[in-house]
């Protein structure tokens, strides 16, 4: 039964989609730290970002907390922006065409949101990683795209994928043989021999590659592509000499985490006969939020997600996070206070985050972010809605398609601090339910990139 599109935040919003109708209820909760439940329920924190509502009585179920912010609303421009985007996600609209429809044209206070959409996002979280290292070395980069460009080239059905696949190697390789003494230039020089190494690896594996093309075996290109980008992308990171800008003096002492980090989480699964348990691979980026990604591996020094259950799990995201009692967050022992860290933002093109506020805040509404929600599996810092600066340990994952909304025509790029990717077994986030328990988190690799670190203080 179709449902009524309503938003409950901006009641001006609901002559704006009076009209629309959908097929299937739009997830309701965005992204904010979760507040106190009704007592028949888990102990968790609820949502207290504004949402868009299919029904009364979903409002009901998720009715959030009164703040200090009460009375406050979406203006009418960030209402209908959300509203699109969770009809967008519904609907399967690709792109939102703000010109269809008199109750669209008549509102002046709408963006154009067509110029925030700039190609088909890339959705694979290691080719995120890889782009958004802090290098500018174009040699390099065009080795990488077509190699990337292979994923595509594998949609065309059958053998003829072959032929796409054939060309772009054809570029890599050419882009390799005349760019070769450019790349190795722009490598660190306490990286080089590494780097050097790493090239002739790739070498070799994409004539490895021209041979699966050559006998036709579609089911191995997959495979090979991906160890021909991992040579990739560990050349780039050795193009990166130290950590390349300095953090604001007021966050300086901080954990911060100068570099990148792996981390395994380890999930004990209930009630699902498929799956007991997993384990989630998790890049955290440090050099474009130091600040949120060292937060996070200090808490997992501590072993604060040790044993934690999953507070929510609606199919739209995953999260966890809020301790025990009446935090809602961690508290610091030293200081018996709740530590909470900036909303820490990177834009494409700058050489150091934005702190404190949205993209939105600041008028840089075509920004482009360096980590985009893209990627199934996208992990950010939930934090309340009013107070930018307000996030603590509470953390979620982002289960979406990304082509349903583009980096950056979202609600979510600009506004969260995006710090990580899941890069093994992040179909699986799907399958994660309330009630679940995180086992442990563990860093696999980069603990050394950590500096300040608390947890030592601590003992």
């Amino acid at each position: 039964m179709a449902a009524i599109v309503s938003c409950h935040c901006c009641h001006s919003c609901s002559s704006l989609i009076a009209s629309r109708r959908v097929g299937a209820r739009i997830p309701t909760n965005c992204f904010g730290r979760l507040s106190a439940r009704s007592s028949n329920v888990a102990p968790v924190r609820q949502f207290v970002v504004p949402r868009c509502s299919s029904s009364p009585s979903e409002r009901g179920q998720w009715q959030p907390h009164q703040s200090r912010e009460e009375g406050r609303s979406f203006s009418l421009r960030e209402c209908a922006i959300s509203i699109a985007l969770a009809v967008g996600l519904v609907t399967g609209v690709p792109s939102l065409d703000m010109s269809t429809g008199d109750a669209y044209a008549a509102s002046p206070a709408l963006p154009d949101l067509s110029v925030l959409i700039s190609g088909p996002p890339i959705k694979d979280p290691e080719a995120l990683l890889r782009y958004a290292l802090p290098i500018n070395n174009k040699a390099i980069r065009e080795v990488q795209k077509p190699l990337e460009d292979i994923t595509d080239s594998l949609k065309v059905a059958g053998l003829k994928a072959l032929d796409s696949v054939e060309r772009n190697l054809r570029q890599a390789s050419r882009a390799l043989k005349q760019g070769r003494n450019l790349i190795v230039s722009g490598l660190a020089e306490s990286k080089k021999d590494n780097g050097v190494e790493l090239l002739d690896k790739l070498e070799a594996g994409m004539d490895e590659l021209q041979q699966i093309v050559e006998d036709r075996n579609r089911d191995a290109v997959a495979g090979k592509q991906r160890e021909l980008l991992s040579y990739v992308g560990g050349v780039e990171e050795d193009m990166v000499d130290g950590f390349p800008y300095e953090v604001p003096e007021e966050y300086k002492n901080m954990p911060l985490l100068k570099g990148r980090a792996a981390v395994d989480m380890k999930v004990k699964v209930k009630d699902n006969p498929n799956l007991e348990e997993c384990v989630f691979r998790i890049v955290l980026d440090g050099y474009n939020a130091p600040v949120t990604a060292g937060n996070f591996v200090d808490l997992v020094e501590r072993h604060f997600y040790d044993g934690m259950e999953i507070q929510r799990a609606d199919g739209f995201v995953v999260q966890t996070g809020d301790p025990e009692g009446p935090a809602e967050g961690f508290i610091d022992p030293s200081t018996e206070k709740p530590r909470t860290i900036p909303l820490e933002i990177m834009v494409d093109g700058e050489k150091a985050p934005v702190y404190g506020a949205t993209l939105e805040e600041l008028g840089l509404y075509k920004a482009q972010t360096k980590l985009p929600f893209n990627a199934f599996g996208t992990m950010a810092m939930a934090r309340d809605e009013f107070e930018n600066n307000s996030a603590s340990s509470q953390i979620f994952w982002l289960l979406k398609e990304s082509e349903l909304t583009p980096s950056n025509a979202n609600i979510l790029d600009g506004r969260y601090a995006v710090f990580g990717y899941v890069t093994e077994n992040q179909d699986f986030l799907a399958d994660l339910k309330v009630g679940d328990v995180i086992e442990s988190v563990q860093v696999v690799s980069g603990l050394d990139n950590l500096a300040n670190p608390s947890y030592k203080i601590a003992g």
